[in-house]
């Protein structure tokens, strides 16, 4: 709608400098230090949802970081829509990799350098403009109402018992989410699911004290070798995951569905060069767009244990960790998964050393039907837009919180978002494009109004 388009216009330059303003805030969930910023950053979410013309907002506290509701009710016949996003963000570890400060957000050939910039400030922002151009214009069409919290960097740890306490608050026709990404600006697509997550981290012990490596080496097991060995055991020479039991339930794609994402734009040395690799690697039998998207992964998130600090200490260490992480598909579960690995670690572990495992945070993979009201309404609203109809694809990160909030509130979530793989997301230099954001501001108001249409 043409009015939609001059509000945006005019107010544009406030519209980045808001974003700007919240992107500085170090709203680092997973470090105690930041608590202080994580309650500022709540505090400043609040405010930006009354300006943006919410009629209520209100901070709910938590045992851990607190979240931001809002509303906007104009009919209690209207469909109502939830916005969920998330204001806390990843460390921005290793800072010397960055090309400007983390939280002093730079605007460099067109886009937006700043821990949080597409994950998930800036994307979660967009909704809250998109909000008051709608209200700005007499034009919002639904009720809105927003949950923007802040531990979903840490596996939304309190998130789940707020659902659950706050059902009749939180009730809703659909939840819309954007904190996915798009094939690209030129090919617009929508995430139809996100894979789930099963994370653990593991400890191996030996001796009962770091030894001499000259004197023990040869007699006594180093939790560093044999942390090496079991991990090696977790795939085969095709790449395919050993645990038993692991592929049991996972839904085959259709040899329909994975036509339809052959369709989507790639092209592997251009991917490759992106990533700075000379090859890539995967399951045998599946495309890369596919190992990302309809497979499950076994991933090693991190390895330590001895020695690491500057020069040399000849050392056979007392203990070895790893963290180890599984993206699931339908219609695998986090419980299950987490239960057969870390059984299957128990009994691969050798008895010269002792084993430990502890979960950290997961989720279950999510589907949203492309033949819904509330993905039809998506597509329409894209392809107002960009001006062609957006590709359905798998995207292969998690929100661990999308199946809980069907299973708890009974409704859909449709993913809209307008970030890019390639922009950096829990890396250094993360960035979002200016046209990515504002065109996420200009495309958000459609999805209102086609969802109000069709659900009449």
């Amino acid at each position: 709608m043409q009015v939609w388009k001059d509000y945006q216009e005019q107010h544009k330059d406030r519209f980045l400098n808001e974003l700007l303003d919240l992107l500085r805030i170090p709203s680092v969930s997973a470090r105690s230090e930041n608590k202080n910023d994580m309650t500022q950053c709540a505090d400043a979410v609040k405010q930006r949802l009354l300006e943006a013309g919410a009629d209520t907002v209100t901070i709910y506290p938590t045992e851990g970081h607190p979240i931001v509701y809002g509303e906007k009710i104009i009919d209690a016949s209207k469909p109502t829509v939830l916005v969920y996003g998330h204001y806390d963000v990843q460390p921005a570890d290793p800072l010397e990799l960055w090309h400007s400060g983390p939280f002093e957000p730079v605007i460099k050939d067109g886009k937006i350098f700043a821990r949080g910039a597409c994950d998930d400030k800036g994307q979660f922002y967009m909704h809250v403009k998109a909000l008051e151009t709608m209200v700005k214009t007499n034009s919002l069409p639904v009720n809105i109402k927003f949950l923007i919290e802040g531990e979903e960097e840490i596996g939304s740890k309190h998130l789940g018992d707020f659902v659950n306490a706050q059902k009749e608050l939180l009730k809703a026709d659909v939840i819309l989410i954007s904190d996915t990404s798009m094939l690209s600006m030129e090919n617009p697509s929508i995430d139809v699911g996100v894979r789930g997550l099963t994370y653990i981290e593991v400890e191996v012990t030996g001796p009962n004290r770091d030894l001499h490596s000259g004197v023990y080496g040869g007699a006594v097991a180093n939790p560093i070798t044999i942390l090496a060995q079991m991990i090696a055991t977790l795939h085969d020479e095709n790449n395919h995951i050993t645990i038993p039991g692991f592929y049991d339930d996972v839904v085959v794609s259709s040899p329909e569905e994975r036509a339809e994402m052959a369709k989507a734009p790639y092209n592997e040395e251009e991917y490759k060069k992106d990533l700075g690799v000379t090859e890539l690697w995967g399951e045998k039998g599946y495309t890369t767009n596919e190992r990302t998207g309809i497979r499950p992964t076994l991933e090693l998130n991190g390895i330590w244990g001895g020695y690491t600090g500057e020069g040399a200490k000849t050392v056979l260490p007392s203990k070895a960790f790893a963290k180890i992480s599984c993206r699931l598909i339908p219609n695998q579960t986090t419980a299950k998964i987490e239960k057969l690995l870390i059984d299957h670690l128990i009994k691969i572990a050798p008895p010269t050393v002792q084993f430990k495992a502890s979960v950290h945070h997961g989720g279950d993979p999510y589907l949203t039907p492309i033949d819904s009201i509330e993905y039809k309404a998506a597509s329409k609203a894209i392809e107002t837009s960009f001006g062609k109809a957006p590709i359905p694809v798998r995207g292969g990160g998690s929100i661990p919180i999308t199946a809980l909030f069907e299973s708890a509130l009974g409704i859909k979530t449709v993913f809209m978002g307008f970030g890019l793989d390639s922009d950096n997301l829990h890396s250094p230099n993360e960035k979002y494009g200016l046209f990515n954001y504002y065109k996420g501001i200009e495309t958000i108001p459609y999805f209102h109004k086609y969802y109000e249409e069709m659900k009449k």
